[in-house]
């Protein structure tokens, strides 16, 4: 099973002096290196506009070590998650299983290695759309597995599987924001733990601190509603 998951402003520092890898063959090199190009020689208003911030960011993908994409990101989602403290065949089902969709370089294996980069959602690279950019080049993939889509849904813009199913979190029947990312960490961690292979095995799990409450059928997806017990 594939676990669609989205990236996180937050982002760890560091890494290996190694060349990024990516398991996904797409056209990143135009975007990247005007990307490169406007942290390098962009106006403070542009580098804003970029950023998200007005703080001064050193930022160089292109000369800087890298890290696993599941280990550079450190937002709510990723720590509850918490890959590192999970045994060797639980790294292996995320390392095989959870696809990130990045504001930068698009669709990504959990073990690909990227750089540190900072870029707002929804910002533009000059006059690059990054969504559609990425749309155009990542509509033609197809996965054989089942697909749970755990993105906020701003990533599918990026990308939309034909099929798949959605989890929806709700405390005291509300939509929940906070929680909604750290419930995907949660049952992304479930998931490894158990090596969930289809939707014949997620659907016999309990997840734990949530109750499954309503199964609603769309179109193109299946939407699982569960109300947070926490």
């Amino acid at each position: 099973m594939k676990i669609l998951f989205a990236p996180s402003e937050a982002k760890s520092l560091g890494g290996e002096q190694k060349e990024m890898r990516f398991c996904f063959d797409i056209e990143r090199e135009p975007l990247l290196k005007a990307y490169d190009a406007l942290v390098k020689n962009g106006s403070p208003s542009q580098l804003h506009a970029l950023f998200g911030t007005k703080e001064p960011v050193a930022v160089d993908i292109f000369n800087s070590p890298v890290k696993k994409a599941v280990q550079r990101y450190r937002g709510v989602a990723y720590k509850y998650l918490d890959y590192d403290s999970l045994d060797r065949d639980a790294k292996e089902y995320i390392d095989g299983s959870l696809i990130i969709f990045s504001n930068l370089f698009g669709m990504l294996c959990a073990n690909d290695l990227i750089p540190f980069y900072k870029l707002k959602q929804g910002a533009k690279i000059g006059d690059i759309d990054v969504a559609k950019y990425y749309k155009e080049r990542l509509e033609n993939i197809k996965f054989d597995e089942d697909i749970l889509d755990l993105r906020a849904g701003y990533y599918e813009k990026f990308y939309k599987p034909k099929f798949c199913i959605k989890f929806k979190f709700l405390k005291d029947g509300k939509v929940v924001s906070h929680w909604a990312k750290a419930y995907r960490g949660k049952v992304a961690r479930q998931l490894a733990k158990r090596g969930v292979k289809d939707f014949k095995e997620l659907g016999k799990i309990d997840f734990e601190g949530l109750e499954l409450v309503e199964v609603l059928q769309k179109k193109d997806y299946e939407l699982w509603i569960f109300e947070v017990k926490e």
